[in-house]
């Protein structure tokens, strides 16, 4: 529908859900994780932002402590078809053992649905998903949006923090924070250009 207007996602609200295949060719919906948390990570393989993070292994880092811990890690990609970070299968897949990413699944989305339900504007996008399937924190990774990676140091770990909260069983204490980063580059018909 043109000009349709979507709803922002609501923090203590459902999650909206998705399926979308993933770079090894299988389908994945939000709602094959129920009863997990669920972190949806937005990356474009030529942001400064991005590459901040992998490069200084601060990503990877998280994600392999937020998987050993049952958090299921989704990274995504809403580059639309032509765009120079739109990724392919063999694309996402490269991209990924490249930087030795640690998600459960890297995720296609170039139309851009997944994105925009969401709302995801920047990479990296950050969100997270509680067991129940409620949306409990969305923004940036951390306190620095800067693309140089000494910014690093003594940054506030927001997305660290977040699920520190709920394994403890505590409501997150910062649940939206401002996301910093590169434009997501969607398609025409997506509304965030």
């Amino acid at each position: 529908m043109a000009g349709a207007v979507q709803a922002a996602p609501q923090i203590n609200a459902p999650a909206p859900d998705f399926q979308a295949m993933d770079a090894d060719g299988h389908p994945r919906a939000l709602r094959d994780f129920a009863g997990k948390t669920v972190v949806l990570e937005w990356i474009s393989s030529d942001c400064p932002y991005t590459a901040k993070h992998y490069d200084s292994g601060t990503m990877q880092k998280l994600q392999k402590a937020a998987r050993k811990q049952g958090v299921v890690w989704l990274t995504l990609s809403s580059a639309a078809p032509g765009r120079a970070d739109y990724f392919t299968p063999q694309a996402a897949k490269a991209w990924e053992a490249k930087v030795h990413g640690a998600p459960a699944a890297v995720l296609l989305d170039g139309d851009g649905r997944i994105g925009r339900a969401y709302g995801a504007k920047v990479t990296p996008h950050m969100f997270i998903i509680d067991g129940a399937g409620q949306l409990v924190y969305m923004g940036g990774i951390d306190d620095r949006p800067y693309a140089d990676p000494s910014s690093l140091k003594g940054a506030k770990p927001y997305v660290a923090l977040a699920l520190a909260d709920l394994k403890a069983g505590r409501p997150v204490a910062i649940p939206v924070t401002a996301p910093y980063g590169c434009s997501i580059r969607y398609g025409a018909a997506a509304g965030f250009q």
